[in-house]
């Protein structure tokens, strides 16, 4: 791994586990009893991470996991966690070259699916869990996504990631 990917991957992260304890709580933290919140830009720092390598992606993902166990609750430190999944697929097809737009909306599902996956054995019954969770998961991974392309054509631009696409 190069030291800029580190370095990048280190910033992503603290910024991973610095966005639930800083909006945990606050008007950009939408809450549905028992487990589904949606914190604006937490999936952000996870969405960049993906296009600077698979490694850098899961650490950043398991940052954001610990910060929402830290500021919220086991359980959605939980969901938080399993970015690690889409993350690994997302950065592992930005790696293939598939452009960083199709890789945001080909990982919106798999994203909404373990989120909801992982509320089932809390008490979330399937219709909770996929509709409440899982499309909820959808569209704050989608908007959650407008911000990270804002931002990734600025990383472009200052030659902090490298744009793959076909």
């Amino acid at each position: 791994m190069k030291t800029r990917d580190i370095v990048v991957g280190g910033l992503l992260t603290g910024l991973s586990i610095m966005i639930p304890l800083v909006l945990a709580g606050t008007p950009l933290m939408v809450q549905i009893p028992p487990f589904f919140t949606a914190t604006i830009a937490a999936h952000v720092p996870t969405l960049l991470a993906m296009a600077v390598s698979p490694g850098v992606a899961a650490m950043v993902a398991i940052g954001s996991g610990i910060g929402f166990i830290l500021k919220v609750s086991p359980i959605v430190g939980a969901r938080a966690f399993t970015h690690i999944i889409f993350a690994l697929v997302g950065a592992y097809y930005y790696k293939k070259g598939l452009s960083y737009n199709k890789i945001l909306l080909f990982t919106a599902p798999i994203h909404g699916l373990f989120e909801s996956l992982i509320v089932l054995p809390f008490g979330w019954n399937l219709k909770q869990a996929f509709l409440a969770c899982g499309l909820g998961t959808i569209v704050h991974h989608l908007v959650d996504g407008v911000i990270a392309v804002v931002i990734y054509q600025a990383l472009l631009k200052a030659s902090f990631l490298r744009q793959k696409s076909i």
